[in-house]
């Protein structure tokens, strides 16, 4: 499967627990959506990821890409209750950095 630059970036600093990489995946103003909150601006997701990563510790397997509607499917595993899941990963990039991103189940 072939992802884009920048969600292959996301996947992999997400498995390393880099919360710094990941913010940097994002534009300055970016947005994220996940589990009924928003994150505004990458000092706020990289804040959100780092309390994530500390909390579950979950790592991301890509599964499926829709390359027209920008939504990557993964199998999510970490420490939470039912683990593992597949969430979608509904993204808009622009300028080669993720602007939103809204995560469902």
């Amino acid at each position: 499967m072939q992802l884009p630059n920048i969600i292959s970036e996301l996947v992999k600093t997400q498995n390393e627990f880099n919360s710094a990489a990941y913010a940097d995946c994002f534009a300055e103003d970016a947005q994220v959506s996940d589990e009924g909150k928003t994150h505004n601006g990458k000092a706020e997701i990289e804040m959100w990821i780092d309390k994530s990563n500390k909390d579950y510790k979950a790592t991301m397997e890509p599964v499926d890409y829709d390359e027209k509607e920008d939504i990557l499917s993964a199998k999510i595993a970490g420490s939470f209750p039912g683990s593992p899941l597949i969430l979608k990963f509904h993204f808009k990039i622009a300028d080669g950095k993720i602007q939103n991103l809204k995560v469902t189940g």
